[in-house]
């Protein structure tokens, strides 16, 4: 039998769900790699995004006074609660298939547990946030409080969406080790035309180039995930209908194409590996 027949018989559903003691110590082994000889531990995760956010918010507000908008540090939050989670996933996932090639090559299960692991640990710093982030948003939105439980769907779509894209990363970077210094490159100018430090319906130069902000607005598939999950914290609203139509649209296709992607490749990682 063939590593692809293999690989196949081990991964229907009945299987996969045998294999959640495996994943769950994949999430563990995670966690501790993460925390492992650090005083602050997940306290770092707050200080990642509160240096960036008052870094752009002093930057863009006060120093050179590009923005104008009340509680603009929540307007910074609100992006960067999305965009963290889905580089920290992409990265982290897309690597991992290598650093974990001896347990691979050499331990039956299904696979995508492994990438699967590095995107579950990423929900710990992002619920974390979630935690500061939502109370101070519903004091200062007081309008916010039915608003807020979209973040619920919004959460398990942006999972689904970033894990089909990283079953993708990590199985194309174990045959081609090119994507991660890839990514690494994408993720700079993909930050800031993400909306996470402005509104794109708002640029400046969207009169006289209107195909701008459709094409930033919906190019970039972050973009609209960014959008959702702002609209509701920093606005105090429900998204659109567009963007939620988007949002749960690029969760399925993502997974789906993630996960035959993966599948597809997978009977040849002993071999690439």
């Amino acid at each position: 039998m063939s590593d692809g027949e293999r690989g196949r018989r081990h991964d229907n559903p009945r299987n996969v769900f045998r294999y959640g003691y495996l994943f769950s110590q994949l999430v563990r082994r995670e966690l501790r790699q993460k925390y492992k000889g650090s005083f602050l531990g997940v306290l770092w995760y707050f200080i990642n995004p509160l240096v960036l956010m008052g870094l752009y918010g002093v930057m863009l507000g006060p120093l050179l006074k590009a923005v104008h908008m009340p509680d603009y540090w929540l307007f910074i939050l609100g992006g960067l609660l999305v965009w963290l989670f889905f580089q920290q996933s992409m990265l982290g996932a897309a690597v991992t298939l290598v650093e974990q090639s001896a347990l691979v090559s050499k331990v039956r299960f299904p696979r995508e547990t492994v990438p699967a692991a590095v995107v579950t640990v990423q929900l710990v710093p992002y619920f974390s946030m979630l935690v500061v982030v939502v109370p101070l948003a519903l004091i200062l939105r007081s309008d916010a409080s039915l608003a807020v439980l979209w973040l619920v769907p919004l959460t398990a779509c942006l999972f689904a969406f970033t894990l089909g894209l990283a079953l993708m990363a990590s199985v194309l970077h174990a045959y081609y080790r090119d994507v991660y210094p890839v990514l690494m490159a994408a993720f700079v100018p993909l930050f800031f035309i993400s909306g996470v430090l402005f509104s794109i319906q708002r640029l400046p130069g969207l009169p006289s180039h209107p195909w701008l902000g459709p094409v930033l607005r919906w190019g970039n598939p972050i973009a609209p995930f960014i959008e959702a999950v702002r609209t509701v914290i920093y606005y105090g609203q429900t998204p659109s209908a567009t963007v939620l139509l988007y949002v749960l649209a690029a969760s399925i296709i993502s997974l789906a194409l993630g996960t035959a992607v993966f599948r597809r490749l997978e009977g040849e990682l002993a071999v690439v590996l």
